[in-house]
């Protein structure tokens, strides 16, 4: 298999390593190159990049024929839903013409795109699946949407709504870290964290989006057309937080919980969750379970942070990393300080699916 992966960012570069690491051919197409050294894992797996900007007109096409790709992976365009919202000609812009360029010259290799849950209003309630009705509440998820309905036509497309996707990144990270990552460095530093305790997710671990976006790019049976992972927890960011901070061992009051209309979640939907009713159905995807919040959150941090083997002794470890260490973390994207030390109590996750 040869995938094009359009889009360099957290996302991209792990499913581009993952397909080139067990043997496949992958390039990633971007405007700007991944990281230097960019292998968090470890393993040196560093998947060739060609220079592309999506949205200029026929360049994709030339990247399919420079590469010679049998299948694309689209997982382009900003993503920061706060710069969408002030910026949301060019946020359309950036989502729908890739999506055009797309479906105008992709014939019929299969394509699996990347979209996200703010596809939908964020109300309060059961996480919607592949059957509930679209109504993005921001900028954001418009020009998502907007882009798969450009994409929706094609013979092998799959469009993959991800939920909030999580997983290790170095704290020196140029851009802003996901919100596990935010959060472990903070806490690594003993440095306070802020979370809402109302506003709601249901988490993938970025292992699972790239095992659930490889298996739907190597399926001999044609995926779905549409298809929704989410974790399968329910969690508020609050709740999310302390699971973090007591898998690290950092003090629990370090974590404090607040109402979303008092933080720089205000403008955010209540809710970003997803439940499916066709992962487990289709046979490419029903072995690929998403992971719980607590097991995925031990996993990162046996693999990246603890000093001994996992498994070897109290799988709690001190919080000695300095400020300078966890660097970045005051990005816009990442928790906020906080500005009392209430500890939060976490509540029981419920149920994603």
């Amino acid at each position: 298999m040869n995938t094009l992966v359009v889009g360099s960012g957290f996302v991209g570069r792990a499913l581009a390593r993952h397909l080139t690491g067990s043997g496949d051919t992958a390039v990633l197409g971007s405007r700007t190159p991944p990281l230097p050294g960019d292998s968090p894992a470890g393993d040196g797996v560093v998947p060739d990049w060609i220079p592309l900007d999506i949205t200029e007109d026929g360049a994709f096409a030339a990247a399919l024929k420079d590469t010679g790709a049998d299948s694309v992976v689209l997982v382009h365009g900003p993503s920061d839903v706060t710069w969408c919202e002030e910026h949301p000609d060019r946020a359309l812009h950036g989502h729908a013409e890739a999506a055009r360029q797309v479906a105008r010259s992709v014939g019929g290799r299969r394509v699996v795109f990347i979209s996200t849950d703010n596809v939908f209003d964020g109300a309060a309630g059961p996480p919607p699946d592949e059957s509930a009705p679209t109504g993005p509440a921001n900028a954001y998820g418009r020009a998502k949407l907007a882009a798969e309905r450009m994409l929706a036509h094609l013979p092998a497309v799959t469009l993959l709504r991800v939920s909030l996707i999580y997983g290790w990144e170095p704290a020196d990270t140029p851009k802003w870290l996901n919100f596990f990552a935010a959060c472990a460095h903070r806490l690594l530093a003993a440095e306070p964290v802020t979370a809402p305790v109302d506003q709601w997710t249901t988490p993938v671990l970025l292992d699972d989006a790239v095992d659930v976006s490889t298996a739907l790019l190597r399926a001999t049976r044609t995926p779905p057309p549409l298809l929704h992972l989410g974790g399968p927890e329910r969690i508020s960011r609050a709740d999310w937080a302390a699971v973090i901070a007591e898998e690290l061992g950092a003090p629990p009051e370090l974590v404090v919980g607040e109402p979303r209309a008092l933080g720089r979640y205000a403008g955010r939907p209540a809710s970003t969750c997803l439940s499916s009713g066709l992962l487990s159905t289709h046979p490419a995807t029903a072995r690929l379970a998403p992971r719980p919040v607590r097991e995925a959150c031990r996993l990162l941090i046996d693999r990246h942070v603890r000093a001994t083997p996992p498994g070897n002794g109290d799988r709690r470890i001190p919080v000695t990393a300095t400020p300078e260490e966890a660097s970045g973390s005051s990005d816009p994207h990442a928790p906020t300080p906080a500005k009392s030390r209430t500890p939060h109590t976490p509540t029981p996750p419920r149920s994603g699916s």
